[in-house]
């Protein structure tokens, strides 16, 4: 899912119903276009399709000065989808984008806290394993001579690959310290989260 639809999804599930210039002005304040690249049409473009794909449904038509404006509520598969998909982007490290990350920790206090602090850990695990897989290459290319296989340069690729994800596990492990310190309001703490759904 890219970060378009599950931010879409959040917003609307944040609101209990919403209309596309609600949603775009939301994202707007979170700095969306900047770090997501959304722009007005994709967010009425992802509003359409995954009303196509029963994500969402349309539930009013609000007249005004201008055009209608069309409310969307989701439904009971878009709830399973953004939990699934918000799982997804906070548990893995390889397969999603900056974008998605972004958009995952924009939405994490929609869970619970363990569950968040699991599903980050679950990341943590296999950045840990690509780290050890770089240093592994990075070592494996300085021992080579120049000539055999690839070349000595290539080396590069893998210590600045072994920096990022030192960056990325650093910034990883102290969100979970952060998380369990009690940073942050989650879904499961008393109160009402930042992008629990309306009730």
């Amino acid at each position: 899912m890219s970060a378009t639809r599950l931010l879409v999804l959040g917003v609307v599930r944040m609101h209990g119903k919403a209309h596309g210039y609600q949603v775009r002005r939301e994202l707007l304040t979170w700095s969306a276009d900047r770090w997501a690249n959304i722009q007005p049409g994709s967010v009425y473009h992802a509003l359409k399709k995954m009303t196509a794909e029963q994500l969402l449904e349309q539930v009013d038509v609000e007249p005004g000065q201008g055009p209608d404006r069309t409310a969307y509520r989701i439904t009971a598969d878009g709830e399973t989808e953004f939990h699934v998909q918000l799982a997804q982007t906070l548990s893995s490290a390889d397969s999603v984008t900056d974008a998605e990350l972004a958009a995952g920790i924009t939405l994490m206090t929609t869970l619970p806290r363990e569950r968040v602090i699991t599903l980050l850990r679950h990341s943590t695990i296999q950045l840990e394993a690509r780290q050890q897989s770089a240093q592994l290459m990075a070592e494996q290319l300085a021992g080579q001579r120049e000539g055999w296989g690839q070349p000595a340069h290539i080396r590069e690729l893998f210590l600045v690959w072994q920096m990022q994800n030192e960056t990325s596990l650093s910034w990883l492990r102290g969100l979970i310290e952060r998380l369990e310190a009690g940073e942050y309001v989650m879904a499961d703490d008393s109160g009402r989260a930042f992008g629990q759904p309306a009730k």
